[in-house]
């Protein structure tokens, strides 16, 4: 039987990205609420109910609320805000990470969607971790940029209806080094030593570069850029979505690169003394909806279809 699918907040970037991404499917059932009752409680609990996964594309607290109207023990859950990614019982849904992490996913009731700075920085440092090539306590810098699309309607109708001189450049948010996805930065790569992190939107749609920084002689096995790109290349290998480019970068690397995909590319720049480490992807896609629908086949063991 089709699995019968609940988006709870559609009209939203995320959800309106999730419902094109599942609208033209065989696979699913979408289930659909009246538009004059879709901040009703009691309709969207009935549907809540009704369903076998329900997306949540809600500011935090609404999702928090929404979790609360389940009361059945089936009702399986995927949550694009940030109010579950580090909280108890829910998985956290990047599945590259591991095999064991993909497993998670496939049995979970709860799942926390990655925020998509969030992505891009875990993808890099995860493994460097695991592999016991960077210490917990690394002091590490992150730059990532994004389209203008990452601050949902708001922020597409400032670049788009009434930009002001200065959205002409790029613009540095989150000065006061307290981002919202620092939390599940260190959570999921278990850093003791919170990175220094400055993400900045652009005049451009979707698309994001994040980007670390290493001194290659303060990690616990000295390596140059293109050994680290090899490690990298190799645990992620065979992966559909995550790739590392087969060359060191050189040039310019463009932050809009695989827009209208759910794919991620880890480019290793650098030499001997200095690496960078830059995963580039659609911040709608891997970054949110695109993630969001992956982690759903994985759950119903569904075809990828992305």
């Amino acid at each position: 039987m089709k699995p019968k699918i609940f988006i709870d907040g559609r009209e939203g970037t995320t959800g309106l990205q999730i419902y094109d991404r599942l609208s033209g499917r065989d696979d699913i059932s979408l289930i659909h609420i009246d538009e004059t009752l879709r901040k009703d409680a009691s309709e969207r609990k009935k549907l809540i109910n009704s369903a076998d996964l329900v997306f949540l594309c809600l500011p935090d607290d609404a999702a928090r609320e929404s979790v609360g109207l389940i009361e059945n023990s089936t009702t399986r859950v995927i949550d694009a805000s940030t109010a579950h990614r580090t909280a108890r019982g829910w998985v956290y849904g990047l599945p590259e990470l591991s095999a064991q992490q993909w497993e998670s996913i496939a049995g979970a009731r709860f799942v926390a969607n990655p925020g998509c700075h969030a992505t891009g920085f875990i993808i890099s440092v995860y493994p460097l971790i695991k592999l016991g090539i960077m210490p917990l306590d690394y002091p590490l810098t992150c730059l990532s940029p994004t389209g203008y699309s990452g601050g949902g309607k708001s922020m597409i109708a400032d670049y788009e209806e009434r930009k002001t001189e200065g959205m002409f450049a790029p613009g540095l948010y989150g000065l006061s080094l307290n981002h919202k996805h620092l939390p599940e930065m260190v959570a999921v790569t278990g850093l003791k030593r919170t990175p220094i992190f400055c993400p900045f939107v652009d005049d451009y749609y979707k698309g994001m570069a994040t980007t670390i920084a290493i001194h290659n002689d303060m990690l616990l096995s000295p390596m140059t850029a293109e050994a680290i790109r090899d490690v990298l290349a190799e645990y992620y290998a065979g992966q559909r979505y995550v790739s590392v480019a087969p060359e060191l970068g050189i040039g310019t690397l463009y932050s809009n690169w695989g827009a209208n995909t759910n794919n991620l590319e880890i480019t290793v720049c650098g030499n001997a003394e200095q690496t960078t480490i830059t995963a580039r992807f659609d911040n709608l896609g891997k970054g949110a909806s695109g993630a969001a629908v992956q982690n759903m086949e994985i759950m119903f063991n569904l075809e990828a279809k992305q």
